[in-house]
Formats: structure tokens, C-alpha cells, sequence
């Protein structure tokens, strides 16, 4: 064998020797590396229980109020912050009752509107409680009372499936819509409630209404009452709220 083959192989094998020490230190560092990424990585995944533990015990602590009504709860004619609803959150705040109220109440509304988006509004909210105060305006329409009870019930048992206790806010008519009517209409918020074993409020504006000064309590249009009355509104009924509150 020449020198040169002699030198040739020699630095061949050098080479050889260099690229078996180099893989193993690649190997060595890419061991070292993933074996890091799995601490971090572990580390990670066990965090992540106690943040969630900890979100969910917050989370837990506050129960959401869903108000279903029409314009006696959406303010109507009213300056924004005097409504019953809001002076309804004035108090749990006050009383620090961690409760969160959300008013999807539009004025206007009937019990079959309120039945077309409960369904929605209970998916999107997930509330504890649902305030159900329709029926005025199908009483107002003349709308049949059959259908405005199959309403409430859709309702109160959609809320019930949902999970979700339910409060009835009960509306009466003047005797001039007829006697059976009148009676028949204010009679259906507690036999829904009655059936379906709910709380009920049978008059929403009990001392409102049929107040010695009713005409005082309410706006022009001699329909929806004023800001003074939204107090005694609330009055009427946070005693069943209360109690589906304190049932926790």
C-alpha cells in the first residue's frame, strides 16, 4: 500500500470516528432536549386541573337569573337603570347576593314569542333561575288563553329540563274584557305553576293597579306604570324570588 492510500484511509477513518462522536452527542442533546420538553410539558398538564378547579369554583358561586318578560320589564317609557330589573340587581348587590340577572325581556312580546327563543336564551345563558313574566299582550290581543297557557308551559318545562328553577309573574285583566275571560286569564299563571309544581306571583301589579291611585301609577298611556311604581313592582316579587334564590 502507497503512502497516499496508507494517509487516505487513515483520514477516512478519522472521519468516520469524528461522525460516530458527533451522532452520539446529536443524540445525547436531542435526549436532553425531549427529556426537558417533557418536564415542561408535564408541568403544563398538571397545572391545568387546579386553574380549572379554581375557574369552576368561582364560576360556581354566581348563578345566572334569566328575566323572560315583555315591556313591564324591558323599561319602557322609562329612564335606562329604573326599571324593576335593575333595581332587582341594585338589591342583590346590595345584599351581596351573588346572583347575575340577564334581561332578554322585549317590549312587545307575547308568550309565543317568549316560547320561540327560550330555547336559545336557556342554551346561551345556562341560567338557575328563569323569571317568566309574559301574557299581558296576548290579553291585550285577545289572543285564545288555551294557547297563551300551552306557551307558558313550553316554557316552564323547557327551563325545568334545562335545569333551571322558575318564578311565574302572573298578569290580570280589567273586568271589561268580560268576567270569564278576565278570570279564566289571571286563573292560568297559577294553574301552570300549579302543574308543573313552580312558584308563582298571581299579581305582578298588585298595588299598582288596583291601588287606590292607580291612575297616579302609571305613564300617559295608562298601560305601563311609572318609575314610581317599578319599586313596589320589585316589592311584589323578590319574597318567591328570594326563596328559589336561598334554595342553593
Amino acid at each position: 500500500m502507497s503512502a497516499f492510500s496508507e494517509n487516505s484511509t487513515l483520514s477516512h477513518a478519522g472521519h468516520r470516528a469524528r461522525a460516530l462522536h458527533f451522532n452520539k452527542l446529536m443524540q445525547a442533546l436531542v435526549r436532553n432536549r425531549l427529556g426537558q420538553l417533557a418536564m415542561l410539558l408535564l408541568a403544563a398538564l398538571m397545572s391545568i386541573p387546579v386553574a380549572a378547579q379554581s375557574s369552576g369554583a368561582g364560576t360556581g358561586n354566581t348563578q345566572t337569573l334569566l328575566v323572560v318578560g315583555d315591556s313591564l320589564s324591558a323599561e319602557y317609557g322609562l329612564k335606562r337603570g329604573t326599571g324593576w330589573v335593575p333595581l332587582l340587581e341594585k338589591q342583590l348587590a346590595d345584599e351581596k347576593i351573588p346572583v347575575k340577572v340577564v334581561n332578554a325581556s322585549i317590549s312587545g312580546d307575547t308568550t309565543s314569542g317568549g316560547a320561540s327563543r327560550i330555547a336559545k336564551l336557556l342554551a346561551q345563558h345556562k341560567p338557575g333561575i328563569v323569571v317568566i313574566e309574559l301574557g299581558g299582550n296576548d290579553a291585550l290581543r285577545g289572543l285564545p288563553l288555551d294557547m297563551t297557557e300551552k306557551n307558558l308551559l313550553t316554557m316552564t318545562q323547557a327551563a325545568k329540563k334545562a335545569g333551571a328553577k322558575v318564578l311565574l309573574v302572573g298578569m290580570q285583566v280589567p273586568p271589561n274584557y268580560g268576567g270569564a275571560y278576565a278570570a279564566t286569564f289571571s286563573g292560568l299563571f297559577n294553574k301552570v305553576a300549579k302543574a308543573e309544581k313552580t312558584a308563582v306571583v298571581p299579581f305582578f301589579l298588585k298595588g299598582v293597579a288596583d291601588g287606590d291611585d292607580a291612575a297616579g301609577n302609571f305613564q300617559a298611556d295608562r298601560i305601563h306604570p311609572n318609575e314610581k311604581s317599578q319599586a313596589k313592582m320589585l316589592a311584589n316579587v323578590w319574597p318567591e324570588l328570594k326563596k328559589l334564590i336561598n334554595e342553593r
